[in-house]
């Protein structure tokens, strides 16, 4: 039975990734990694390792691989959001139905300070973009 391994792999960190080719030739190993570069997801740079030069179709696999991550991490953040706005309904519920008056004087101040500081913000978002409209 034979496994069909990707030419590179992407060690994921947290503002973008280091860069190995998958290296199966040593028969005396069953694979070896060898990292070729360094990806900042953020600026796009990308760093080679030590003197490695990258080829065409290194900078091709980063390239795919940057604008896949990208769409991934687009896609987290709007599910973050949408998680958000189930937690602010599920608080609702809570504040209503469960808590106790001391948990709501624990978190009352926070939550009132950071619905105010999102409330502004996307008012203020919200009039920009009617007025490019």
């Amino acid at each position: 039975m034979s496994v069909s391994l990707p030419e590179y792999y992407f060690r994921v960190r947290e503002n973008g990734a280091f860069v190995f080719r998958v290296n199966t030739d040593n028969r005396q190993r069953p694979l070896e990694l060898d990292q070729i570069a360094a990806v900042n997801i953020r600026n796009g740079e990308v760093k080679p390792h030590g003197e490695y030069v990258l080829t065409d179709a290194d900078h091709a696999a980063i390239s795919e691989w940057m604008e896949q991550r990208r769409a991934t991490l687009q896609t987290r953040d709007l599910d973050d959001i949408l998680r958000s706005v189930d937690h602010l309904n599920m608080t609702a519920h809570w504040a209503q139905t469960r808590a106790t008056p001391e948990a709501l004087e624990q978190v009352t101040d926070a939550l009132l300070l950071a619905m105010h500081d999102l409330r502004a913000v996307l008012v203020r978002k919200k009039a920009d973009r009617l007025k490019q409209s």
